[in-house]
């Protein structure tokens, strides 16, 4: 198989170096592909010149699923298409190897590996991570969607795979959503018969310490996300309370030893919770302060 990995990027000079550090060791061999939404820090430069194929793009082009899909379209002579982003970093050699074996079942269609917090995470990003991303792996398809509910839609493209021909036939990732076009194409593929691997054994280190705002607005992203795409968890279902586990789970995570962080928990879990909802509203926002609530204001044109 030929496999390509795929990372756009904008201005993470620091954060590519890392990336590529632990790319040019992986036991796999791979096309690196890099799309650069003109960068001003020396990252385009790091990608032209260690790039297999290095595209750039100007920065209001750019948006999650119509910037990867543009490289589907161009890679067409690649088997498997690993995406991952910037600030990812593969813990071992065998990373890519590892995720890519999932493939060795041809009716899998996608997989993504398991996220571990950066070194630097506070405890809110190390908790994040290790509650998203559990030891044990996980194969969903159709047998088995009532199960996992929304969670069978479960994808990263931090580091995710996908077997071309299945990405294809599922009409390929969304040309305009503001975030979550990896979840988006899992849906798709789980519907059409494709197995979704989460490949617990393939690792990566992803987190980010987020601020209280930040973690509303991506909750806002989110929320108008699902609002806009209705037809995911109308047919998936729910998360099933996952939410509430959650908070109980990170105040559990943070003991006694750590209760004086409790309240910023519970603080930051609202935050979130009133992101999405008011993401959920969208409809009714007015522009100006779509704008204002979002993490990606250059998808409100």
């Amino acid at each position: 198989m030929r496999i390509a990995c795929i990372v756009p990027t904008y201005n993470s000079h620091s954060e590519l170096t890392r990336l590529l550090a632990s790319l040019d060791v992986q036991t796999l061999d791979h096309d690196l592909v890099i799309v650069d939404s003109s960068s001003c820090d020396g990252t385009a430069e790091l990608g032209r010149s260690r790039a297999d194929i290095f595209i750039p793009i100007n920065q209001r082009d750019f948006n999650h699923g119509g910037t990867r899909q543009m490289v589907v379209d161009l890679l067409v002579d690649h088997d498997v298409l690993v995406f991952l982003t910037q600030d990812a970093e593969l813990v071992e050699p065998e990373a890519l190897a590892k995720l890519v074996a999932c493939f060795d079942d041809r009716t899998v269609g996608a997989a993504c590996g398991r996220q571990l917090p950066h070194q630097n995470a506070n405890p809110f990003a190390e908790h994040a991570r290790l509650f998203n991303y559990p030891a044990e792996g996980r194969v969903v398809d159709r047998n088995n969607l009532k199960l996992y509910g929304l969670k069978a839609a479960f994808m990263s493209n931090s580091f995710a795979a996908y077997l071309r021909t299945a990405l294809v036939a599922a009409g390929g990732f969304p040309t305009n959503v503001i975030l979550a076009e990896d979840m988006y194409v899992a849906a798709r593929m789980v519907m059409a018969g494709w197995k979704i691997v989460y490949a617990s054994e393939a690792m990566c280190r992803h987190s980010h310490n987020y601020t209280v705002k930040e973690e509303a607005q991506r909750y806002f992203d989110t929320g108008v996300f699902h609002a806009r795409e209705t037809w995911i968890r109308s047919t998936l279902g729910g998360t099933g309370g996952e939410g509430r586990r959650y908070v109980v789970s990170e105040l559990r995570f943070l003991g006694l030893r750590r209760a004086r962080l409790w309240p910023a928990s519970l603080w930051r879990n609202a935050a979130k919770l009133a992101g999405y909802k008011l993401g959920q509203a969208e409809e009714q926002i007015p522009l100006p302060l779509k704008r204002r609530w979002s993490m990606h204001r250059g998808f409100w044109k």
